[in-house]
């Protein structure tokens, strides 16, 4: 068998494996992308207010991906220089708002939901975004 059969065989085995996943997946997809376009918001608010006299305060928020430690779940970061934040969304249900942290260091704390859990989510988020906006501000 040449190299492209193997690799062709892989990715089918690979991908049909996965198929049990994609339900899962999908539904951590949506919820990440209604997180990210709601912190976006937030961010983008901050980011106008500090703009005008301290922009070095702005924070970038990231795309979603897949999330870098685990295969199924999706993710997005908060940045600002070394300060990290980063909200996982598991394809098991669970929403997962990590730091804030400086890159280099460990992660945490940790802070996890059942998807469902809108409501403390919801306080959490808010929460979880002050603790990361505070330190990134920090000297």
């Amino acid at each position: 068998m040449d190299l492209n059969d193997r690799i062709k065989k892989i990715a089918l085995g690979l991908a049909n494996r996965e198929q049990a996943h994609r339900a899962g997946i999908d539904r951590a997809q949506s919820v990440a992308d209604d997180l990210h376009a709601r912190v976006d918001t937030a961010i983008g608010l901050f980011n106008e207010v500090v703009a005008e006299n301290v922009s070095y305060l702005e924070v970038a928020v990231s795309a979603t991906r897949v999330d870098d430690k685990h295969l199924h779940a999706v993710e997005f970061n908060l940045e600002r220089g070394r300060h990290r934040a980063v909200v996982t969304v598991k394809s098991k249900g669970v929403v997962t708002l990590v730091g804030p942290f400086r890159v280099g260091k460990n992660e945490g704390p940790c802070l996890s939901f059942p998807i469902d859990a809108q409501e403390d989510i919801d306080d959490a988020l808010g929460d979880f975004l002050e603790r990361f906006l505070e330190e990134a501000a920090s000297p």
